[in-house]
């Protein structure tokens, strides 16, 4: 009798398990909510958790130690959303560490802010690869960005951050 409840209570917990995780796969490729993914996010701590999976029970395997770090939100479950970072790091993160702020990466090589949204415009200031900014707007090929006390215009494609056809005000 007593094998037998043993028994029936690790069917009952391999059953859950198996419920959790196609509960987690469906949510993970829905989208998770009806918050729109792929999205632009930051995050919202100088000190954030990358963990493997949706859960303080998984292991951290990275963690940001710079608030306003820009990620782009690619999944959800729960309270939990899976982001990936500029380079290409992936993981999950506490809802409550990503805010809606937008911050972008200079990529590739030294960028030149301008100061109009045009190649024949002054140069402001020169920005490195892995400078990151506040976004403010973009216009059609040009992004508006600030650093520091520096704001000035740079190529759409020249920054890790916005999507090549996002509108922004």
């Amino acid at each position: 009798m007593m094998a037998r409840r043993r028994w029936v209570r690790a069917v009952a917990g391999l059953a859950l398990a198996l419920a959790l995780a196609i509960r987690f796969d469906a949510a993970c490729a829905a989208g998770g909510g009806d918050a729109v993914l792929p999205r632009f996010a930051s995050l919202h701590s100088d000190k954030v958790n990358l963990r493997a999976g949706p859960g303080d029970r998984y292991p951290v395997q990275w963690v940001y130690m710079r608030k306003d770090w820009p990620v782009e939100v690619i999944g959800q479950f729960d309270h939990w959303r899976r982001v990936r970072d500029w380079e290409g790091t992936e993981g999950w993160v506490h809802e409550k560490m990503v805010g809606g702020k937008r911050e972008v990466v200079i990529n590739g090589r030294i960028r030149g802010l301008r100061a109009e949204p045009d190649l024949g415009a002054g140069l402001v200031a020169r920005a490195e690869p892995g400078v990151v900014a506040r976004l403010d707007e973009c216009r059609g090929d040009w992004c508006r960005i600030a650093a520091g006390n520096v704001t000035g215009w740079v190529e759409r494609s020249d920054v890790w951050g916005v999507y090549p056809n996002e509108n922004l005000p």
